[in-house]
C-alpha cells in the first residue's frame, strides 16, 4: 500500500499528526483502496478537557528568560503556531505535538484555588510571575472558561505582580484588573506580532488575532495605563525577517515602549512539523530558509545552548543582532526591562479569618 502525503487543513497549523518522541510506533496515511481520501480534508474539531495539576506555579532557572516562575492556564494551543515551541511538551501526555497540540486541549479549571493555596504559604517568597510563558493564556477556551481572567483576580487580591504574554486581544476583556495593576507597578503586557502580512499570519498562526488587531490591542493597553512590549518573534530567515524593522515602527507608533525578538527554534519535533509546513506552503524558498536556520545554528536546526538558543550565532544571527539595535535606538525603545513591584505583596483574609492588630 502506498503511503499518503496529509494536506493543509483550513484553520490549522500542524499539517501532520505524527507520534511523539516517546511512542514506538509511527502513524502512516496509506491508500488500501477502499475511500476517496475526502476525510483527509474533513475540520479537525476541538475538545477541552479537564487537567488535574496538583500544583500550578511552574519554576525555572534558565538564565535565557526573565522570571522563574510561571502559571500556564491550558496545555497545548488553539491558536496553532506552527513555529511553537511548545508543542513538544504535548509528548508527556502520549499525544502527538502536530495536530493534538491544537485540538486536544486541557484546562486547569481549579488554576485560580491552586494558585492563592500556593500564594498563601509560608514558604512563598514573592517574585514576577509570568501568566501564559508555555501557551498563550488568552487563546479562544478562554471565552468560555475564564481561567486566565479568575487567576488575574488572585494575582490582584494578593498584589502578585504579573507578566502576561500574548497575540489575543481577548486580554482587553481584562483591562478592568489589569488597568488598577498596572497603575501600581504590578502588571504589564507582551503582545506577539510576528508579521505584518496578514497571509503570512494566516498560514503560521491560523486562529491568532490578525496582525491590525494586534496593533489595536497594543494602543488599547496603552491608552489604559498599561505598558506594553512588542515582541517581533520568532525571526525566521527569508520568511519574516525583513519586517523586523516594519514590525518594531508599527508597534512604537501603536504605544509599545519595550521590543524584543527571538530568532526561530526548532527542538525537538518542531523540526520537522515546521519543514513540513514549510514545504507545503512555501516550497519555493524552503531551501533557503533552512538553510539560514543551520547557519545561525552550528549547522543543525537547533542547538539548546544556554546563551545562544533564543539569537543564534554566526554572521546571519549577528546582522539580525544589529538591526533589531539600530531598530530600538531609531525608534526610542527602553533599553531594560521593568520592574515589577514585589513589595505590595499582601496575602488577603480568607474567609472567617481574625484580622491582625498591627
Amino acid at each position: 500500500m502506498d503511503e499518503l502525503r496529509r494536506q493543509a487543513l483550513k484553520g490549522r497549523g500542524a499539517i501532520s499528526n505524527d507520534s511523539s518522541r516517546y511512542e514506538r510506533e509511527r502513524r502512516v496515511l496509506v491508500d488500501d483502496g477502499w475511500s476517496d481520501h475526502a476525510d483527509l480534508q474533513a475540520a479537525v474539531r476541538t475538545t477541552v478537557q479537564t487537567d488535574t495539576a496538583r500544583r500550578i506555579i511552574a519554576r525555572n532557572d534558565s538564565p535565557d528568560i526573565p522570571f522563574d516562575q510561571s502559571v500556564n492556564p491550558y496545555r497545548g494551543c488553539e491558536h496553532a503556531c506552527i513555529y511553537c515551541f511548545a508543542r513538544p511538551s504535548h509528548a508527556y501526555l502520549g499525544l502527538s505535538p502536530g495536530l493534538d497540540f491544537e485540538t486536544r486541549l486541557f484546562a486547569k479549571r481549579d488554576a485560580a484555588a491552586l494558585l492563592a493555596r500556593e500564594l498563601r504559604s509560608r514558604t512563598y517568597v514573592c517574585r514576577p510571575l509570568a501568566l501564559g510563558a508555555n501557551t498563550d493564556p488568552y487563546q479562544p477556551a478562554e471565552r468560555e472558561e475564564r481561567i486566565t481572567r479568575s487567576v488575574l483576580e488572585v494575582c490582584r487580591d494578593f498584589r502578585q505582580p504579573v507578566s502576561i504574554v500574548t497575540k489575543s486581544a481577548l486580554v482587553l476583556r481584562d483591562l478592568d484588573i489589569l488597568a488598577p495593576m498596572a497603575a501600581e507597578g504590578l502588571a504589564h503586557v507582551a503582545v506577539s506580532i510576528t508579521s505584518l502580512d496578514r497571509d503570512l499570519a494566516r498560514r503560521m498562526e491560523p486562529r491568532a488575532a490578525t496582525p491590525p488587531r494586534r496593533l489595536e490591542t497594543i494602543r488599547a493597553l496603552t491608552a489604559a495605563g498599561v505598558r506594553v512590549a512588542v515582541l517581533a518573534s520568532p525571526m525566521i530567515p527569508a520568511l519574516n525577517d525583513q519586517e523586523l524593522e516594519a514590525i518594531l515602527e508599527a508597534a512604537a507608533a501603536a504605544g509599545a515602549s519595550r521590543a524584543a525578538y527571538i530568532l526561530l527554534r526548532l527542538p525537538l519535533e518542531i523540526a520537522d512539523l515546521f519543514t513540513e509546513w514549510l514545504r507545503t506552503h512555501y516550497p519555493d524558498r524552503a531551501e533557503r530558509v533552512l538553510s539560514l536556520v543551520r547557519q545561525s545554528r552550528d549547522g543543525a536546526l537547533y542547538r539548546a545552548q544556554w546563551g545562544t538558543r533564543m539569537k543564534g550565532t554566526g554572521p546571519y544571527a549577528e546582522m539580525l543582532r544589529a538591526r533589531f539595535h539600530l531598530a530600538c535606538k531609531r525608534l526610542g525603545y527602553a533599553a531594560r526591562g521593568w520592574d515589577l513591584d514585589c513589595s505590595r505583596f499582601r496575602p488577603p483574609p480568607e474567609p472567617g479569618e481574625q484580622m491582625a492588630l498591627f
